[in-house]
């Protein structure tokens, strides 16, 4: 029991002067970071760009779908059986490459996007680290108003500001 007690002594004596470290905590606003970035808005650009044509195709998949099903309701009672389901097929088909193609441009744009965006992702984290290094902080949360991890902060610890100065300046 005597060297349970010893043992716990030492152990309080070790983690006291540690306990009673003050830890610097910061946040940052990664959204408005990334909205007040020229960079991030060339991307931003450059990915509507991208996006336009196959909203622009997908456009024309579901006209096409809309007029083959106009088309079989004013022919629908002149059909029979087997024409009616040869149309209805044709319908599905459309309607299911329509849904594969979006798919498979959804992914590639998510993509895209992910391969233009890691390298600016990169610099901004850099810049708050290198701003967190140099003020000594802790920890650095992010605060944007989709994501609210952080619950309460005082703003004199918002670094967003810093981060945009040190990413526009360069350092």
């Amino acid at each position: 029991m005597k060297t349970f007690v010893a043992v716990l002594l030492v152990v309080f004596v070790c983690v006291l002067p540690l306990a009673a470290q003050t830890q610097k905590i910061g946040y940052v606003n990664s959204a408005k970071i990334f909205d007040d970035l020229s960079e991030a808005r060339d991307i931003t650009k450059r990915l509507e760009a991208m996006a336009k044509p196959i909203q622009d195709s997908l456009q024309l998949m579901q006209k096409e779908i809309e007029t083959r099903v106009e088309d079989y309701q004013k022919k629908e009672s002149m059909l029979n059986d087997a024409a009616k389901r040869v149309a209805v097929q044709e319908v599905q088909d459309l309607q299911q490459r329509a849904r594969d193609y979006a798919q498979r441009k959804d992914s590639e744009m998510a993509r895209q996007r992910e391969v233009m965006l890691a390298p600016l992702k990169e610099k901004i984290l850099k810049a708050i680290e290198r701003i967190a290094r140099a003020e000594k902080y802790n920890f650095v949360f992010d605060r944007t108003e989709q994501v609210n991890i952080l619950l309460y902060a005082d703003t004199k610890e918002d670094l967003t500001n810093r981060v945009l100065d040190n990413l526009k300046r360069g350092r």
